[in-house]
Parts: C-alpha cells; sequence; structure tokens
C-alpha cells in the first residue's frame, strides 16, 4: 500500500483530524468483548480462507538464519532484528519481515501438491516500519503459499485466487457485521486494475491519490503491478524485492507483474486500505531477472535461492493477510493498537487518551520505566509536560 507517511510533521502518527474532530466512537468499548471479538473474526477468517484456497495450517518459525537467504528482503533497505545465540556468537538469527520464502520452502519440505497450499500464523518485527494508526513494529499475518504447475503462472490463475481470498474477507465483513450491528458495505465481487492503467489514466497523481480514486469507485480493488521503477527511475507504484513475487513477466493487457495489492475502501478514513500484499512468485528466469535489476546478484549463492535455482522448490501462488489489519478494518477502529499490542509514539498516546481511544495494554502507556503501570506516580500527563519543559528550554 502506497502511504503518506511523513516522520517530519508533528504527531504524524494519528489517526486524521476529520475523524477525531467527529467524536470517534468505537465499536467495542469493553476491553474483554473486544478480544472475544478479535478472536471470532480471526477464526472466522482463517476457516473461510483455507476452505476458499484449499489451505492447511501449519506451525512457523519465529527466527531464520542470516545466512539463509530465507527472510524476506522487503524493499531491500530495512533492518531486520538480529540476534545470536549465547554459545554461538558466530550465528547470526534475524527475526523473519514475513515468510514469503521460508512458504515456498516449506511446501517442499511437507511435499505438497499442485491446487493445495499452507497458512500459517505469523508473529514478526519490522523495526523501520512507520509507525502511525494503521502500521506497527509488530506483524501478524496469515502467511500463506499454494503450489502451482509452471502453466499456471498467468494473470488467470493470479485473479482467480485473488477472487477466493477475497470471497473469504467479503463472508467475514458479513458475518461480523451481523454479529456486531454493524452496516455492511463491501461490495461482494472485487474489481481488478493495474498500476500501469492508473498511471497512464492519472500521471500527475501519487500512488496513494491513485488508489484512493479507484478505491473509492469500486469499494474492493485488486491493484496489479507493484514493484519495479517507471521510466524516470521512480517507482511505478511501490516496492518488491525481487526474490518473491514476480513484477516483471508481461500481461496480456501489455503492463508487467502478476502480483499486486488488495485494497478496500475504508469508510471511517475516507481512503484506500491495504489488506493483503499477494502474487504469484518468480520462477528461476524471473527471479535472475529481477535480482539484476535489483543490482544484488549475489544472493544467487544463498541456500533459498540456489534451492529454487536448481529447481527443488515449487512454482507457487501467496501472500499475507495482516491479522490486526483485518481486525482494525472489520471493527472499524480508528487506531490499530486498539487490537493489538505494540508501542506508540507516548505524545500521539495522550491525545488519543484525551479522544477516549483506548490501545491495547501497554500501548496505552509511555515506554518503560515511565509507565503508570509498573510506577503508579508516573502519569502520562507528566511526561508530556517533561517534554514541552524540554522543548522551550532548550539544551
Amino acid at each position: 500500500m502506497a502511504t503518506t507517511f511523513n516522520p517530519d510533521t508533528p504527531l504524524a502518527g494519528l489517526p486524521p483530524k476529520d475523524l477525531l474532530a467527529k467524536g470517534y466512537k468505537p465499536t467495542i468499548s469493553d476491553l474483554l468483548e473486544k478480544e472475544e471479538a478479535l478472536l471470532m473474526i480471526k477464526n472466522t477468517f482463517e476457516a473461510n480462507l483455507k476452505e476458499n484456497v484449499n489451505l492447511q495450517r501449519v506451525s512457523c518459525p519465529l527466527f531464520l538464519t542470516k545466512r539463509s537467504g530465507f527472510n524476506d528482503n522487503l524493499n531491500g533497505v530495512e533492518r531486520p532484528a538480529t540476534f545470536a545465540p549465547r554459545d554461538f556468537q558466530d550465528v547470526k538469527l534475524e527475526v523473519p519481515f514475513s515468510l514469503a520464502k521460508w512458504k515456498r520452502w516449506a511446501l517442499h519440505y511437507y511435499g505438497v501438491q499442485p491446487g493445495k497450499g499452507i497458512v500459517t500464523d505469523f508473529r514478526g518485527l519490522r523495526c523501520d516500519d512507520d509507525v502511525d494508526y494503521t502500521h506497527s513494529l509488530y506483524v501478524d499475518q496469515w502467511d500463506w503459499e499454494k503450489v502451482i504447475t509452471p502453466e499456471d503462472r498467468n494473470v488467470e490463475t493470479l485473479q482467480s485466487t485473488v477472487k477466493n481470498v477475497y470471497k473469504s474477507v467479503y463472508a467475514t465483513h458479513q458475518q461480523v457485521c451481523q454479529k456486531y450491528g454493524m452496516t455492511a458495505f463491501l461490495p461482494e465481487e472485487i474489481t481488478f486494475c493495474s498500476s500501469d492503467e492508473l498511471l497512464k489514466k492519472y500521471p500527475d497523481a501519487t500512488p496513494k491519490e491513485r488508489e484512493n480514486i479507484i478505491c473509492k469507485e469500486h469499494g474492493a480493488v485488486f491493484l496489479m503491478g507493484i514493484g519495479g521503477w517507471k521510466a524516470d527511475g521512480e517507482l511505478r507504484h511501490d516496492g518488491r524485492a525481487p526474490d518473491y513475487d514476480d513484477w516483471t513477466t508481461p500481461r496480456p493487457d501489455g503492463g508487467t507483474g502478476i502480483n499486486g495489492d488488495l485494497l478496500v475502501w475504508n469508510p471511517i478514513f475516507e481512503c484506500s486500505f491495504e489488506l493483503s500484499s499477494m502474487g504469484i512468485r518468480v520462477n528461476p528466469e524471473t527471479l535472475v531477472q529481477q535480482l539484476d535489476l535489483c543490482k544484488c546478484p549475489e544472493r544467487k549463492e544463498f541456500t533459498w535461492h540456489r534451492m529454487l535455482l536448481d529447481g527443488t522448490l515449487p512454482q507457487t501462488i501467496g501472500g499475507g493477510i495482516g491479522q490486526s489489519r483485518v481486525c482494525q478494518f472489520m471493527l472499524q477502529c480508528a487506531h490499530i493498537g486498539e487490537v493489538q499490542h505494540g508501542w506508540y509514539n507516548p505524545e500521539e498516546v495522550a491525545v488519543l487518551k484525551e479522544q477516549n481511544i483506548r490501545l491495547l495494554g501497554l500501548g496505552e502507556f509511555s515506554e518503560d520505566p515511565m509507565a503508570a503501570s509498573v510506577h503508579p506516580g508516573a502519569k502520562l500527563q507528566e511526561y508530556a509536560k517533561e517534554k514541552e519543559h524540554v522543548r522551550a528550554t532548550g539544551p
């Protein structure tokens, strides 16, 4: 999803001012009732996803070795949370950003046949992510992957799979709205378009503006062709790592890339809202091509890359679906911290509390040792006043 987050803007992570000014009220105020709702949403969606996409739940790792090359590189600049075992200091272990590569290996490991796939309950850390009302450092997502044949590497397979994923979103939305007395608003069918098409149609708009235009019009959109660059060297729409999604294969519509983002119109924010990033994965030829385009051909020497290049790993389609994102959207929450335990800017937390927006767990406190739950005498208001005093007096 294209973002408009600007870290230089004061309190940039807060929900839109218009939303706060309207007097936002959460769908569910009681914390224990909310926890029940979160469990219901997650269980319902996972059951729908497994049935519609033909997936089986499997366990997954919390960390991977750096040398294996199994970690998702995202845009190639993010820092993974890294540590070494106490007695093996020369071994570097990383908390993965996602399981984009591991899942493909797991399909080989479990001997999964074409037409069937796996889904995991993935938890990870993204130290360099924006921290705002829709992003956090903590990642929880349904990471899924499905085996396809080489002949299935086409737009038809991509779109049929997207329809089944969206069918799961739509069904869950209907069930949640019925249970909690909300008005359903998602369309029954998803619309397909491409970043190439939107770029031609709205050349002067930003990527986020283009997403907003198309999502407002259709309600639910799969935007094909994410990754790669325009002729002027700027990103075509948003970044993608070179070694999982295929963003270079030509499509019949004249664009490139058999991957994309599943976006919905979020009425509470009045903008597009990404629920999933997914796509048909690279084959050996597109892997080499995309590694060269991204100027990182040395990755071919990693264990995972060698297994793909020598044909050990199967051809696949897969993606990640944010659990907290889905819950935030389904319950129409103003802040992602309302549905997950995380850490957020203490100054922004203070503003949210003034607006009666409660974040889960220690997310509603400033960082230790200032947390009032640990030190009863330390209040957020005092922390904010201290920060203001420092600004006023200078160094």
